[in-house]
């Protein structure tokens, strides 16, 4: 992590934000071509791996700022199978962790990291064959299960909020039982390829800020969401350091940064997020393999937005050096909120109301050929880079509907976009006028993940911003939604 490494040790708590499991496949022998499964049983040879497992330490929601003190989770399986379309307790699924089993480990999420990017060391080894792992599953205890030195009052996994330290079970979907599934879809290079002689590790970015749903009775839901694909243990952080232009120092007040990577219609959708330190300094690690663009945005403790900054092309290993960051216009100083409303049925005719969990993203034309997911500018009340939402019924429900009202604080301002470079990246104004896209994403609840409704995602026309203004979104209506939620 070259001289970043101290630095980053120090902050280590307030920079990452995703909580991810770090899995290293040593390889004694045999071979496996490259390449990605559609749904059937990759050959798998005769060679064995040794499999080391640890976690390490991430979040934009922590205390003092954000509203988790802590979250407790309590694992007890990770596994991997050659099958993305394999079923629960299919054959080909391969045990990473075994000695979870016997001895659950309960693990802070938002726990201070002992070293530059992992919590703690899950302390198993094991077996398994060389392969192309196309679907992974992490298991977590059920909350009746019983564990030894429990953190949380009356369950395996809870939520400590900031203020009051009141404690509150972290309700589970499928996870004790069917494991959170992380598919070929959501894997880099859609597998995880291990062959002959290698050593390889396995990234899984558990983005915790995001994954915890509030519900309207006062509980606490876990709705994961999760990435995974290679890394390397070493020399595999992107960092850097935000100013203000005007000034040259640190913003004094909040500033997040997002690491991106296209979907497969070519918008970019956010990866990691984190917060800077008091000094402005960031560091995502360990990442994947790849191509990266960042997107940064602030806001001063005397309300005054940024601009976005937009770097693109950054590759693992890379250092941002000092990232601009532009003070909106004199006059223009505030945020733009965008408010709307967010409804789910089942159908339209007959009218029949269901519930659903949305996530809510703001995207922006950057270029002719980029669009990017800007993140919620961060503050108490906004505490990662997307909004999810829990739609429910209601007294302000258009009928036959479940709906949920929701206000998203962002800036009003043109992004500023730059090609990465070592040298010193050059940011210069989008010839592209500011315009968000509110895009909405439905999920079923309580269900570790699967998408709802016909279609699962919905979008807003443009929408331009006003500084200092609420500006008013159209409803966006799901239908084809699965009932009884």
């Amino acid at each position: 992590m070259s001289h970043h490494r101290l630095a980053a040790r120090r902050s280590r708590a307030k920079l990452l934000s995703a909580a991810v499991f770090l899995i290293g496949f040593a390889i004694a022998a045999a071979t496996l071509p490259l390449g990605c499964s559609s749904g059937v049983t990759s050959s798998v040879s005769s060679g064995m791996a040794t499999v080391n497992t640890v976690l390490s330490d991430p979040a934009t929601c922590q205390a003092p700022t954000g509203p988790y003190a802590h979250v407790w989770v309590t694992i007890t399986d990770v596994k991997a199978s050659v099958n993305s379309g394999a079923g629960d307790n299919d054959s080909s699924f391969v045990d990473l962790t075994p000695d979870l089993s016997k001895s659950p480990m309960q693990i802070d999420l938002l726990g201070q990291a002992n070293n530059q990017c992992f919590l703690a060391s899950l302390g198993s080894k094991t077996q398994l064959q060389a392969g192309n792992y196309q679907q992974i599953r992490i298991f977590l205890a059920d909350n009746a299960t019983s564990v030894t030195n429990n953190k949380c009052t009356g369950a395996a996994n809870c939520v400590v909020l900031t203020n009051g330290g009141n404690n509150y079970p972290l309700q589970l979907s499928s996870e004790s039982k069917t494991g959170i599934k992380i598919p070929s879809g959501q894997i880099a290079s859609g597998g995880f390829n291990i062959s002959a002689g290698q050593t390889k590790d396995l990234d899984i970015d558990f983005n915790t800020c995001i994954s915890i749903v509030q519900e309207g009775n006062g509980k606490y839901r876990l709705k994961p969401v999760l990435h995974a694909g290679e890394v390397s243990t070493t020399a595999t952080s992107i960092n850097g350091k935000v100013v203000d232009h005007s000034t040259g120092s640190a913003v004094g007040g909040s500033v997040l940064v997002a690491l991106e990577q296209k979907d497969a219609s070519g918008i970019d959708r956010i990866f990691m997020s984190t917060v800077t330190d008091s000094s402005g300094a960031f560091v995502f690690c360990p990442l994947p393999a790849g191509t990266y663009d960042v997107v940064v945005v602030g806001e001063s403790s005397g309300g005054t937005a940024y601009a976005p900054s937009v770097i693109t092309g950054v590759s693992p290993g890379s250092a941002l050096a000092t990232v601009q960051l532009y003070p909106q216009a004199s006059g223009s100083a505030g945020p733009v909120t965008l408010s709307g409303t967010l409804s789910t049925q089942v159908s339209a005719s007959p009218a029949a109301a269901t519930a659903a969990d949305i996530e809510l993203s703001a995207l922006e034309q950057v270029s002719g050929s980029l669009t990017v997911t800007i993140p919620l500018l961060p503050n108490s009340t906004q505490s990662s880079a997307t909004l999810a939402v829990h739609t429910a019924a209601g007294g302000t429900c258009a009928s036959g509907t479940d709906c949920a009202s929701y206000s998203i604080l962002l800036p009003a301002a043109t992004s500023y976009v730059g090609s990465f470079s070592a040298s010193g990246t050059t940011l210069t104004v989008s010839a592209v006028a500011a315009s968000y896209t509110v895009d909405a994403f439905a999920f079923l609840p309580s269900r570790g993940g699967a998408t709802d409704c016909q279609p699962s995602e919905v979008k807003s026309t443009a929408v331009a911003p006003i500084a200092g203004s609420t500006v008013s979104v159209a409803t966006l209506a799901f239908t084809g939604c699965t009932a009884g939620y």
